[in-house]
């Protein structure tokens, strides 16, 4: 009997895996509804002599009923972000998913990758902070 549980459990673990890399195949790449405020910004490298060439940027996000922000990651730009109106599902490259209230905070660390989508009947709205690499003028 024991063999057999085994066996469903690893059947049942690789059939959830590959849910998963599906979610991520099929996660859009590009954003809908999306509108993005003017960004305020910090030259960090005034600030801190190591952080040249970096910024503290602040936006905020809308995302209309049946909008969505396309899969991205945040390697190089660590936020946090403040969830103001919603609710707003995030999906993760391994498929599983938050959804997130108003008045909810989450991180997004350098190994985040997801998408948000918003399948709800009101607008998401969300505040960001982020640490941004800018690119040299040209």
């Amino acid at each position: 009997m024991q063999f057999h549980c085994s066996r469903s459990i690893l059947l049942l673990s690789a059939v959830l895996g590959l849910a998963g890399m599906a979610a991520a195949a099929d996660a859009p790449t590009g954003n809908v509804g999306l509108k993005s405020s003017k960004p305020t910004v910090i030259d960090l490298g005034p600030e801190f002599n190591a952080m040249a060439g970096w910024q503290l940027r602040l936006r905020v996000l809308t995302i209309e009923p049946g909008g969505h922000v396309g899969m991205h990651s945040h390697k190089d730009r660590p936020s946090v972000v403040y969830f103001l109106a919603g609710p707003d599902t995030v999906i993760r490259d391994d498929g599983s998913s938050q959804t997130f209230q108003p008045g909810d905070t989450t991180g997004e660390p350098g190994t985040t990758v997801h998408w948000h989508k918003n399948d709800g009947k009101d607008y998401v709205i969300l505040i960001t902070a982020d640490i941004v690499k800018v690119e040299p003028s040209k």
